[in-house]
């Protein structure tokens, strides 16, 4: 088993399956559902041996592979996992057969062109988090969006080409001021050491001056806080969320908004690391005013789709709150929140598609007293609910816990602020619950609802598993992380108290 590549099966198999798909003709729509279902399902079984083998007791990456790409520019075919990738491997290739499963009765228009997108998509989220090399790894970033924006754009709602635009548009403005920040980056440090490559290890370990630091932060950072998105890059993550089908919610709010988080842990705070302390106390103050904008945003309104889609910019503020707080249990809580996001939010978005497809509706105010006629249901959205407000013995729990314990520790009032969002979050989700859930069934059509089907079951019976999983024994995933963290942080602080001359730019080059 160690010497096959197990990383590039993983993040290929879906590309293969999506090959496969093209071969079959457009009427054959049971058998291209079961071709993509088997493709995902194997993704994940392939990809288990990389939890189940990875070594948590060293932060060094693992199942690498690194091949000559383009020798000219010094590319290289580079993957490897660590601690921080391994879960967010692991998330997306859980994710992925049950996206197909919720979109299987979901889709008619132009089946085969969807499956073959989510697969696309599949392979550019894993090869996002699989890649060492910065050229490879801006190539699977800029693949992904390509098969999002049709999700959007043409299986989505009724404003779905301005919401699949938008998305596109913030998304590579901030793409292409990255890619002139890796440019940047790849020939000042092959100026500084003769060597061009775009090998991620090299550039990490070269220690830039802070002018440059600072600049090729804030094009990098613009890049992963629009993806996040952070406060104020917003605006395009409500109409998307809206807008998309079921399945491109889940994918949206399971996987790619993580893309953003992962990036600044990846990338910013190792490269950068001078200029991350310089900006840190701007990026936590943004996170918080996230954390409560969202969550108070989301009080209003009266779409619940919408109401989940704010939930999201309230929740991904505390990972990066964690992740900025510089500490273990911070950045532990961050990361682990990253999973729990896109559990509970991700099952959040999969029960509003359900009832979508009974009512056809999600407006709060067409419903009411539907745990009486839907008892199965009420039970799996309660579970979720309460595991997105942070309910103790759920994996909500834990993520924000270890977030906000880390942030005491290096700012008491974001702690209490942030600590406020957890409030309002009970509040926006409880009384969504009650309205939809409780009181008299008011609307006729509310009578003749049907329960979850045993495919609906199947879809959310592995969530609600690893959501009681993780809230109450999370050892399993912060134990595979943890030399990760330990090792980012004695990165930055070895970086830190670099030498430096009077006038803060750093002596030398590599650390």
């Amino acid at each position: 088993m160690t010497d096959l590549p197990l990383l590039s099966i993983t993040i290929f198999l879906p590309a293969i399956g999506a090959l496969l798909l093209l071969f079959l003709k457009d009427s054959m729509e049971q058998l291209q559902k079961m071709l993509a279902l088997i493709v995902s399902a194997l993704t994940f079984i392939v990809s288990l041996p990389l939890y189940f083998s990875f070594n948590s007791n060293t932060a060094a990456f693992q199942f690498e592979e690194n091949y000559t790409w383009i020798s000219a520019i010094g590319a290289n075919y580079h993957v490897g996992i660590d601690g921080i990738s391994l879960l967010m491997i692991m998330l997306t290739t859980f994710l992925g057969p049950l996206v197909v499963l919720s979109a299987w009765n979901a889709v008619h228009k132009s089946l085969k062109g969807f499956l073959i997108s989510l697969l696309v998509l599949e392979t550019g989220m894993l090869g996002v988090f699989a890649s060492l090399d910065i050229f490879l790894f801006y190539i699977f970033w800029e693949a992904m969006l390509i098969p999002m924006y049709f999700v959007i754009g043409i299986w989505g709602g009724q404003r779905r080409v301005y919401a699949a635009v938008k998305f596109f548009i913030y998304t590579m403005v901030g793409s292409l001021l990255m890619m002139v920040a890796i440019l940047f980056a790849y020939f000042y440090v092959g100026e500084q050491t003769g060597t061009y490559s775009f090998d991620y290890i090299h550039l990490r370990d070269f220690l830039m001056p802070v002018e440059i630091q600072k600049w090729l932060f804030l094009a990098f950072g613009l890049s992963f806080a629009i993806k996040v998105p952070m406060f104020p890059f917003h605006t395009w993550l409500p109409d998307a969320h809206v807008e998309a089908p079921t399945a491109g919610s889940v994918i949206l709010a399971g996987v790619l908004l993580k893309m953003g988080t992962y990036g600044f842990l990846r990338f910013c705070l190792p490269m950068f690391p001078n200029a991350t302390f310089i900006f840190a106390p701007l990026i936590s103050i943004l996170a918080v005013i996230g954390i409560l904008y969202g969550a108070w945003v989301a009080m209003v309104q009266k779409d619940v789709k919408k109401l989940v889609a704010y939930s999201s910019v309230s929740h991904l503020g505390f990972v990066m709150l964690g992740i900025f707080s510089f500490t273990h249990q911070g950045m532990q809580g961050g990361l682990i929140q990253m999973v729990n996001h896109g559990l509970s939010t991700g099952a959040l978005f999969l029960i509003v598609g359900m009832i979508y497809e009974r009512r056809h509706t999600r407006m709060i105010e067409d419903f009411g007293g539907l745990a009486r006629q839907i008892p199965i249901f009420t039970t799996f959205f309660m579970i979720v609910t309460l595991s997105s407000i942070g309910l103790p013995g759920l994996n909500g729990f834990v993520g924000e816990f270890l977030v906000l314990l880390g942030t005491f520790q290096t700012n008491v009032t974001l702690a209490v602020l942030a600590t406020s969002g957890v409030i309002f979050a009970a509040v926006y989700m409880l009384w969504m619950f009650k309205r939809v859930m409780f009181g008299p069934i008011t609307r006729e059509e509310n009578k003749r609802l049907t329960d979850l089907s045993k495919r609906e079951v199947a879809v959310l019976v592995p969530i609600v598993v690893f959501i009681v999983w993780i809230g109450v024994y999370a050892q399993p995933f912060l134990g595979k992380m943890e030399k990760s963290v330990d090792s980012l942080l004695a990165q930055l602080k070895a970086k830190q108290t670099a030498l430096v001359q009077p006038g803060n730019e750093i002596i030398g080059g590599g650390e």
